[in-house]
């Protein structure tokens, strides 16, 4: 049964699990090097010992993606042609513009906006394999106009290898876990090296990108998903359903509700209860769900944003839009009883690859804005330069760059 506990214990029951990062980044940390060291050699043997790849090379040919798409079922070809649209046209909508703007006679400035090289996708598949994230990492970086976009993951699944397939413009590698991030970052004679490495993974594919960030891009370290609701009133049928969803994901998931209302609080924990009976994942969920999840009982709507915000959630419900001038932290929000998590997880458009642990705080989920450099233009005329020539030459000599202010004053006479 989920505990249902009053507001004043929110501060201990919503403190996230620390991730065992030092413990993870011990046991990646030679791995990286030696990946570092001895390329596709090194990446083989570990790819043959922790996943059981038996093949020559790790790189996936295209007539073996083609031959993953030919197995696929048309009703997944169909959701996956549905699911791609919108998530490429809510990608577009991401995008950077370029611009001009005259601040003053004489003085344009701008920015333009160039795609990253190289990009990389990691892609799950292990107890629960992830099509969905291939379309979620590959459709933000075509938009953007990437040149090379690879995808990693560890098994041979024809749902990763057929959707990548569809997508297009894709190299797939088959290999998975810190080995799989050490080559992208670094580069070997197969694997070439991403400027941007994306998508989730357990922990060691999270430590591994924390300590390889500033060697490449990342997007951010991932910890265990959650969502969190908040209700004053609603379905008990669906609002279990929600969080179920979530706790389903991992046993360290957690699911949240706030609510002021104490019936919808007992009718949802005994939902709960219902539909684990039948639920093939019940046994992960099961887990969540006790050590992880929580109904709390708040004073007011108010107060329910107010932890909200303190949270900061990775994915976040909120009965209607009238909240969202409140919300000031989320990585992703779905407003009404009928916007599911779900919903977001497959085919609505907006990204399902999204801060945990608090960073939403920070930046919001993946974007086609991930995948590009905005780089500022400048151009003076000789009446612009001389315009603000005291401007600069005086900050010049306060920091004492002479030269500085004599590369102005040069062109001014």
């Amino acid at each position: 049964m989920i505990r249902i506990v009053d507001a004043k214990a929110v501060g201990s029951i919503l403190t996230r699990k620390a991730a065992r990062f030092a413990q993870a980044e011990a046991v990646v940390r030679p791995i990286l090097e030696d990946v570092r060291k001895r390329g596709d050699r090194a990446l083989l043997e570990y790819a043959r010992k922790f996943d059981g790849f038996s093949g020559k090379t790790v790189a996936v040919a295209d007539a073996e993606l083609a031959a993953a798409a030919k197995r696929l079922s048309a009703t997944f070809r169909k959701a996956v042609k549905t699911a791609a649209q919108n998530i490429r046209t809510f990608a577009r909508l991401q995008m950077p513009q370029a611009k001009q703007i005259v601040v003053a006679p004489g003085v344009k400035l701008g920015q333009i906006v160039r795609p990253l090289d190289s990009v990389a996708a990691y892609i799950p598949a292990g107890r629960f394999p992830l099509p969905s994230t291939v379309l979620m990492t590959v459709i933000p970086a075509q938009v953007a106009g990437v040149a090379t976009i690879c995808v990693a993951t560890p098994r041979a699944v024809d749902e990763i290898f057929g959707a990548a397939a569809l997508l297009g413009r894709t190299k797939v590698f088959q290999m998975g876990g810190a080995q799989a991030i050490a080559a992208l970052a670094y580069g070997t004679k197969t694997v070439p090296k991403a400027d941007r490495i994306v998508g989730p993974g357990n922990l060691y594919v999270a430590a591994a990108k924390k300590l390889l960030a500033g060697e490449t891009g990342i997007d951010f370290i991932a910890g265990p998903t959650e969502i969190l609701i908040l209700a004053e009133e609603g379905n008990p049928v669906w609002i279990a359903a929600d969080m179920l969803a979530q706790a389903e994901h991992d046993a360290d998931a957690s699911a949240v509700l706030l609510t002021t209302s104490k019936r919808l609080a007992r009718a949802v924990a005994k939902e709960i209860d219902r539909q684990l009976a039948d639920l093939p994942t019940a046994a992960t969920a099961r887990a969540a769900i006790a050590n992880n999840s929580v109904i709390v009982l708040v004073d007011s709507m108010e107060q329910a944003v107010e932890i909200s915000n303190r949270f900061a959630p990775e994915h976040l419900s909120i009965p209607d839009a009238k909240y969202l001038n409140a919300i000031r932290h989320a990585g992703s929000i779905f407003i009404g009883a009928l916007s599911p998590e779900a919903a977001g997880d497959y085919a609505s458009g907006p990204n399902h690859v999204l801060p945990t642990s608090g960073a939403a705080r920070l930046r919001g989920g993946l974007s086609a804005a991930d995948f590009v450099k905005v780089i500022s233009t400048q151009q003076l005329s000789a009446a612009g330069l001389k315009r603000l020539s005291a401007s600069i030459t005086t900050l010049a000599r306060a920091e004492g760059l002479e030269a500085h202010a004599r590369s102005v004053e040069v062109r001014i006479g």
